[in-house]
């Protein structure tokens, strides 16, 4: 049997992805990838259009229906949350405009519940770019101040740019709970006992990384975008981590957290009680 996969070219999910990808894993379904930024990939789920994805969080209460939350192979963590960078330091939002990942990212429900607490007017318009060029549209000037994930916590300075704030500082803060970021999903209509053999090949394939950090080497160079590989080591260092190879209570509370929050402020329609259950 052989699976489509979507998930994305960043460090954090080709390492953890190598091994089943590259049929390194016995008895492992096999995988049909497809390499999408995270904004394709939520729309992708969406139109249901995938057996297996890794998603935003924040697209979990429109999908849940038709898919599964897998317990292992996602990005959740501490100290790793988006950044909110503008070209001067100490910048006041309010009405401003603001580049973002994706309005249905978890990055972008951080940065509203952020917001909420601390910008009462609120921001202004919101843009929605790729992730590669937001960077660059706030050194331009093209918009006031940009949202970023990922590798961009160890770079943004090479763009001269500041950090206004860290949306995972405040969600520490107010939560104590570890940020949850992005999410592997699954077709409900594949079967419990297929998605079970899912969730042992991710966490399969997440130990057999750390095993040998040196077998997935060239599959994440490769996805990189010319990365530094120091800055891959990071990034994968910071994304991947006990939570990908289970979520266990407190990435579970995370998960429950943030959605509930997003609906008490009506940014997400409410969970079911049994949404994140897994067979």
């Amino acid at each position: 049997m052989t699976l489509d996969i979507a998930y994305s070219p960043c460090p954090n999910d080709t390492f953890v992805f190598d091994a089943w990808a590259h049929g390194r894993i016995p008895d492992a379904p096999a995988l049909d990838v497809t390499f999408a930024d995270i904004d394709l990939t939520n729309g992708m789920a969406e139109r249901g259009e995938f057996n297996i994805l890794k998603v935003s969080y924040a697209v979990l209460p429109y999908v849940l229906d038709e898919y599964a939350l897998l317990p292992c192979g996602g990005a959740l963590g501490r100290g790793c949350g988006p950044l909110v960078l503008t070209r001067e330091a100490g910048v006041d939002l309010t009405g401003k405009t603001v580049a973002v990942p994706s309005e249905k990212s978890t990055a972008y429900l951080l940065f509203r519940l952020w917001a909420a607490d601390v910008l009462p007017q609120g921001v202004g318009e919101i843009v929605v770019l790729p992730f590669h060029e937001i960077m660059p549209a706030v050194r331009d000037g093209r918009v006031d101040a940009g949202l970023v994930i990922h590798e961009a916590r160890f770079t943004y300075q090479n763009y001269g740019l500041h950090r206004l704030a860290d949306m995972g500082e405040h969600w520490e803060a107010t939560t104590g709970l570890p940020i949850p970021l992005g999410a592997i999903i699954a077709k409900r209509s594949l079967g419990t006992e297929t998605l079970k053999s899912l969730a042992e090949a991710a966490r399969t394939s997440v130990r057999m990384a750390w095993d040998d950090p040196e077998a997935s080497r060239a599959y994440v160079l490769e996805h990189a975008q010319e990365m530094d590989p120091a800055v891959a080591d990071r990034h994968i260092g910071l994304y991947v981590n006990e939570f990908t190879a289970d979520l266990g209570e407190d990435g579970y509370a995370a998960v429950r957290g943030l959605l509930t929050r997003a609906a008490a402020e009506g940014l997400v329609p409410p969970l079911g009680r049994d949404a994140l259950s897994f067979p």
